[in-house]
């Protein structure tokens, strides 16, 4: 079980491989479009980076090459635990 800990220090535990947007979802992040065009759901990831997916090409195109932001209705949490703000 991976767990996602969010910016009120509530973890969540997710299934390895899970999307994250349900959690971030019920946790106040915004989300409009939910396909990875707006960016109303950016997230802040301070630790775990290299547990979440690899970048979508959605989130390259919106964010550029980047381990510190990510969309967070295109993340998958494949292991361990990550910190996101939002």
């Amino acid at each position: 079980m991976a767990k996602l800990q969010l910016s009120d220090n509530e973890e969540i535990e997710l299934e390895d491989g899970s999307p994250i947007k349900d959690a971030c979802e019920e946790a106040g992040v915004p989300f409009a479009c939910t396909e990875g065009v707006c960016g109303t759901c950016v997230i802040e990831v301070k630790e775990g980076h290299e547990n979440l997916s690899p970048m979508t090409q959605e989130e390259l195109d919106f964010l550029g090459e980047t381990t510190e932001e990510r969309l967070a209705c295109q993340c998958r949490i494949q292991h361990g635990s990550v910190k996101i703000e939002y």
